[in-house]
């Protein structure tokens, strides 16, 4: 922290070396700050008017979309991308006058730190020359409890020394070192501290003849009586927060830049939050920190007033030329506008005269998809469960995927093979029967009677009808029954035939 601070509490002492003031030291450091910051404050000024430029189509879209949030804030993202603009541009930039305060702030009030060069161990030898211990409760800078307190924590070795650099104990004690004593103090620190006290020096906090800058102003400042000492120490947060309010004032009208640009409502919404949440801050906080920061905020505030009227002047030129270009844009978005309604109206005339020209005739009902044909034999119901409809698939429809299939006993087919392979078999045996001897001949026509002891027993024992009204089935039945067996019964009709003649021929 000491690093970051050093260079301001080095420009801040060069200040007070050459006018041997505070107050001026305090005036001119703000001043110079200012001036650094001046291109970021420009850069932040346009930044401001490029979005203040934008407010006439921000309410366009609070309208359109303001019951939707998500969707205007979508609408206004968008907004910003295509205008190119920055909404935190002018925010982001005036944070570093604050951090500035704040930098200020610690400078101010550890003045024997940072003007100085003392350390810590230096500073205790400081206040122990001083007494601290008596000189602050008798000024009431530290209640007696509190130092009361504080002496038994050192008698018990919690703490080394009754000084504390808290709060502004800097500040007290260095108004505690006059012409009077300040040699036998920089010789008591010297004999410690070789060289080190030749840095100590009387800071002069008197202000306007009177105004001691290192005291914390006081609301009842008639405690003090009415001398210009506590009136004026009084008077100086009141005129801080008058010149924050109008320097607002004067930043929020030239943002503007004219009083015929429309407003935002939510923007007007926030400036008077500001305009109200920021004086009552800088009013607390001004009666809180020593009078010192005041003269600074007053200074700061002053020289941004004359910041926002250089800058409204140079960016003049900047905004009528972004004024124009966002009236140009605007027309073409009108134009366009406009050429989308001719051409819905013209689309909605198409439409009525086709409407028209149909009305006369007859319009064939389009076919439902998924309706089921109404066919004899199929009920809905089926596949209904419940009260819900087609829960077990579609309606059975019969002939769906063309037709039923007839049903075949499975005994006949096998009683069919069978017969088919026992008719094989004698085929077989005529055929051997034509090689051989006559004489072997009627052994061999005996062959069918094994062949039926071969049959299964479930046959004999469970007989089908048919064999039992026939005894045997029918070549017709069996074609009908089993037509994949056609080819294997024709070639035996030829076999019959063929072997007829043979047999006349051996008679």
């Amino acid at each position: 922290m000491g690093i970051i601070l050093q260079p301001f509490a080095w420009l801040l002492l060069k200040f007070y070396e050459l006018f041997n003031s505070y107050g001026l030291a305090l005036i001119l450091f703000a001043i110079v700050i200012k001036l650094i910051l001046f291109p970021v404050t420009l850069k932040s000024k346009k930044s401001m008017i490029q979005t203040n430029l934008l407010s006439g189509k921000m309410q366009q879209l609070q309208k359109q979309y303001g019951k939707d949030r998500e969707r205007y804030n979508l609408e206004v993202q968008k907004l910003y991308e295509r205008e190119k603009v920055n909404p935190m541009g002018g925010c982001l930039w005036s944070f570093i006058p604050v951090i500035l305060l704040i930098a200020l702030f610690y400078i101010i009030r550890e003045p024997l730190t940072y003007f100085m060069g003392l350390s810590m161990e230096q500073i205790q030898v400081l206040a122990r020359e001083l007494d601290w211990q008596t000189a602050a409760v008798e000024a009431g800078w530290v209640s007696q409890s509190a130092m009361d307190k504080l002496v038994e924590q050192m008698a018990a070795g919690d703490i080394t020394y009754v000084f504390q650099n808290g709060a502004y104990n800097q500040l007290y004690l260095l108004s505690m070192v006059t012409q009077d004593n300040l040699a036998s103090l920089q010789a008591a620190i010297n004999a410690q501290f070789a060289g080190a006290g030749d840095g100590l020096f009387i800071l002069n906090f008197d202000f306007l003849n009177g105004i001691d800058l290192s005291r914390i102003p006081t609301p009842m400042f008639w405690n003090n009586g009415f001398g210009w000492d506590s009136v004026g120490l009084f008077l100086l947060p009141i005129i801080s927060v008058a010149t924050s309010v109008l320097s607002m004032k004067v930043s929020m009208a030239t943002n503007r830049m004219n009083n015929n640009q429309p407003q935002n409502a939510q923007m007007e919404r926030t400036n008077k939050i500001m305009m109200w949440t920021m004086p009552i801050m800088s009013l607390w906080i001004g009666f809180t920190v020593p009078a010192g920061l005041s003269v600074y905020w007053i200074a700061q505030y002053v020289v941004n007033m004359l910041q926002e009227v250089i800058c409204g002047r140079i960016l003049k030129k900047d905004y009528e030329a972004a004024r124009a270009a966002a009236e140009e844009r605007e027309r073409q978005e009108k134009e366009e506008e406009k050429r989308r309604k001719e051409e819905a109206r013209l689309e909605r005339a198409r439409r009525i005269e086709e409407e028209k020209q149909n009305r006369g005739k007859k319009k064939h009902a389009p076919k439902k998809k998924d309706e089921e044909p109404d066919q004899e034999g199929v009920n809905k119901d089926d596949s209904r469960e419940g009260i819900r409809a087609y829960a077990r698939g579609r309606a059975y429809i019969p002939n769906r995927f063309g037709g039923v299939t007839p049903y075949v006993d499975p005994d006949a087919l096998i009683r069919a093979q069978m017969q088919a392979e026992q008719e094989s078999r004698q085929k077989k045996g005529r055929q051997k029967t034509k090689e051989e001897p006559q004489t072997t001949q009627p052994e061999q026509k005996a062959v069918p009677a094994p062949v039926e002891e071969n049959s299964s027993p479930v046959q004999e024992e469970n007989p089908a009808p048919e064999l039992e009204e026939t005894g045997s089935l029918s070549e017709e039945t069996i074609l009908e029954e089993a037509p994949e067996l056609e080819e294997v019964q024709e070639p035996e009709e030829t076999d019959d035939n063929t072997d007829e003649p043979d047999k006349d021929k051996e008679g």
